[in-house]
């Protein structure tokens, strides 16, 4: 009988395409996912990966048992969630991926009421664009997902993956104090000013080139709070969302933009999964942490750097 622990080694050198990286996912020395994976390939008589530079390449006989091993390892989640329902207890490991901003505004409270709640419940969390926390939710290195979806930018989701929104998050353009606009403006108002943004390949940028296109960021940060700093020097002006900014620097203003720029925020999870009490218990924590970020959020809103 073919171990499910090499299975699981097989499927993570297919999906990350190094030992090291899936290592990593799995929680585990390098030299330990070599160990499986040689074990499997005497248990199965068959060469099932083959160096290629750094990288490790699959077989023939390696991709047709790693496409087995996804279905295999997704019955077996879908089995140990049957049990966890039918015993109704939050047990198990659970891992979470999420955008930074929801790690920093919603996780914190969400771990802290399921370590309260669920001491037989371990977490761990990872810090991920949305579109690679689809991507780890999909190979099943992730259990949950928290995300961040511009319609403009339209995350895609497999079909083994369900989900649900739980909110809805706004974003201004943050000008310097001095800045010749007051009030609202539109973003074609603002199409020519010197633009500070976060990195290419976030969904944040994504929505910025796309709503207008030719604009190129001239400071790339990797984090809204480098990007208000910046503004408040007054070297440019960016877009935020208002759950990235729960407190402003002194020397900025708030510009509402129309049609204000929305994003969708969504928890997914795999199907094979949804009824793991684990997962219940974790979308109802990140759910009351989103209420008390969106109460907070609106009234900074509402006192805070006022229009001149």
């Amino acid at each position: 009988m073919i171990d499910l622990g090499r299975l699981r080694a097989l499927h993570a050198v297919a999906s990350y395409g190094t030992v090291l990286a899936a290592g990593q996912a799995l929680h585990c020395t390098p030299s330990a996912v070599s160990q499986q994976i040689s074990k499997l390939e005497r248990e199965t008589g068959s060469t099932l990966v083959e160096k290629d530079g750094r990288r490790l390449r699959l077989t023939e006989a390696g991709r047709v048992l790693a496409d087995h091993a996804e279905r295999v390892l997704t019955s077996v989640d879908e089995a140990e969630a049957a049990l966890a329902a039918h015993r109704d207890t939050v047990t198990g490991r659970l891992t979470v991926a999420s955008f930074a901003t929801a790690c920093r505004a919603l996780m914190p409270h969400a771990l802290r009421k399921l370590a309260a709640e669920h001491p037989q419940l371990t977490i761990g969390l990872i810090e991920v664009n949305p579109h690679e926390g689809v991507e780890l939710l999909r190979r099943g290195h992730v259990d949950l997902a928290v995300l961040d979806d511009w319609p403009e930018v339209g995350l895609r989701y497999p079909d083994c993956v369900s989900k649900v929104q739980i909110g809805t998050d706004h974003a201004d353009l943050i000008v310097p104090g001095d800045h010749r606009l007051t009030g609202t403006a539109t973003l074609e108002d603002v199409r020519d000013e010197r633009w500070i943004a976060v990195r290419a390949g976030d969904v944040c940028y994504e929505y910025l080139i796309r709503k207008l296109p030719g604009v190129v960021p001239e400071f790339q940060v990797g984090e809204f709070e480098t990007q208000l700093t910046l503004i408040a020097a007054g070297l440019g002006v960016g877009l935020i969302p208002r759950l990235a900014r729960p407190a402003l620097p002194e020397n900025v203003r708030i510009i509402q933009i129309n049609p204000i720029p929305t994003r969708k925020i969504t928890i997914a999870w795999r199907d094979s999964s949804a009824a793991r009490p684990a997962r219940r218990a974790a979308e109802e924590a990140i759910r009351e942490a989103w209420a008390q970020a969106e109460a907070s959020t609106s009234k900074a809103s509402r006192t805070v750097n006022a229009p001149a």
